[in-house]
């Protein structure tokens, strides 16, 4: 059975890091791409990060970029992102979701949530006071 497991959300101050683990079974992350999803109320689900199967391409939403980092672990099948200096509009639900091996995505072509086949039941983020 295929699953993905989130973890590590919580309730951070502005400035603060979080570190999100997507434990993975059924498959090999490093077969598929592997993204992290965001959704807040009332608007869309969006990527702030990927990363590929291949050759480690990575993706990061302008508006995390230089402050969210994207990692693998392939021993421990699990993927995980750190985020640093968080801030209140970083607050959602998010998603780990597993994608076609080599799926195309760039700066100007963003990884859309409807190419994954796979997610995570989604773990809340709080930045906060």
């Amino acid at each position: 059975q295929v699953q993905l497991v989130e973890s590590g959300g919580g309730l951070v101050q502005p400035g603060g890091s979080l570190r999100l683990s997507c434990a993975a079974s059924g498959f090999i992350v490093d077969d598929y791409t592997i993204g992290w999803f965001r959704q807040v109320p009332g608007k869309e689900r969006t990527a702030v990060s990927c990363i590929s199967d291949s050759d480690g391409r990575t993706y990061y939403a302008d508006s995390v970029k230089g402050r969210f980092t994207i990692a693998r672990d392939n021993s421990k099948n699990m993927v995980y992102l750190e985020m640093n200096s968080l801030r209140p509009d970083d607050t959602a639900v998010y998603y780990c979701a597993a994608g076609p091996p080599n799926l195309y995505y760039s700066s100007y072509a963003p990884p859309l949530w409807p190419d994954f086949r796979s997610w995570g039941q989604g773990t809340q983020v709080t930045v906060s006071s």
